[in-house]
């Protein structure tokens, strides 16, 4: 166990590394210069002078490979830089985003595991009956038309009809957990689509097992052989694929924090795009690839926990 977690924490510094390495080279190649774009305003009198001194505190003047070293060393060291738009230590700026973000991803991420435990629930249960088995299959179909819907549209219809037209929950003057709960579960909808999916389709290959077929035998109910024996053999799989889904969440926050107007992680992000402020781009990319990382090797670590099947290596074990 102890080789395994060594090798995977390599794994994990290597791909944060090369996350690290590919986001520095793609906001390198970037059309323009963000600090003349910046200083070179008229409005604030600087003379080329005074440019090029700020050209030189932030480092634009030098190479390429001289401030890929300068920014590697200084990201080890825990300083993610100052923005060029705002001036600001960058670290501050997440310190006060991140928070909006993290309560936007457990809200959505626990909503979009409730939606589809509930949804497969619901069609497994009334698949064992002759007369439910049209409804069933009427539910297992939505997952996959959810998640073709896009994520801003869903969203202002939630608006209009949760906030607007039924008024249950508002969407200005709000703070907190409260801020978020609506767009969690906004954003929870289509992320639930692969997650339910995959759990559909694990737990009726569970379904089919010889063992299910015994405990029928036995006179166990459908409800307790579902609860007790197929969503406990279906869950591992969808364990694996929420680490997926986590970088969904991501990408979602940019438009959910967008659309409801959240100062998350997500409209930083935006902020910085429009700015080009690379510093703050840069400093999210290793946030979110860290958090994609750490998500992945959580699931991992917790499979063998759940299923006894697989052993502590990630391998499944032979008997």
């Amino acid at each position: 166990m102890t080789r395994y977690l060594f090798t995977r924490t390599l794994h994990a510094i290597f791909v944060l590394w090369g996350a690290f390495t590919l986001s520095f080279i793609l906001l390198q190649v970037m059309p323009g210069d963000a600090v003349l774009v910046k200083f070179q305003d008229p409005e604030l009198g600087l003379n080329p002078q005074q440019i090029a001194d700020m050209r030189a505190t932030y480092g634009a003047d030098e190479s390429a490979i001289t401030q890929y070293i300068h920014v590697l060393g200084r990201t080890l060291h825990g300083n993610l830089g100052y923005s060029i738009e705002t001036g600001l230590p960058v670290g501050h700026m997440l310190q006060a985003a991140y928070p909006t973000t993290l309560r936007l991803a457990i809200i959505s991420f626990a909503g979009a595991i409730i939606l589809s435990i509930t949804f497969c629930t619901l069609a497994l249960l009334l698949s064992e009956h002759v007369t439910g088995r049209y409804i069933a299959s009427f539910i297992s179909a939505i997952p996959g038309i959810t998640s073709g819907i896009p994520v801003f549209w869903l969203e202002i219809v939630a608006i209009q009809l949760v906030s607007f037209h039924w008024k249950l929950i508002p969407v200005v003057g709000l703070s907190g957990w409260s801020a978020v709960f609506l767009p969690g579960l906004a954003l929870a909808i289509p992320i639930s689509a692969p997650l339910a999916q995959v759990f559909m389709t694990t737990a009726k290959r569970v379904q089919q097992l010889p063992f299910i077929d015994v405990l029928r035998a036995r006179g166990l109910s459908p409800f307790r052989i579902l609860c007790s024996h197929i969503i406990p053999n279906a869950f591992p799989p969808t364990l694996t694929v929420s680490g997926l889904v986590f970088g969904e969440i991501l990408a979602g926050a940019v438009v959910t924090e967008t659309v409801f107007g959240l100062d998350g992680l997500g409209q930083l992000a935006q902020q910085a795009v429009a700015s080009q402020d690379v510093a703050v781009l840069q400093a999210i990319i290793l946030i979110s690839v860290a958090g994609f990382i750490s998500i992945g090797l959580l699931s991992e670590f917790i499979q063998p926990l759940l299923d006894p099947r697989i052993g502590r290596n990630g391998q499944q074990r032979k008997y």
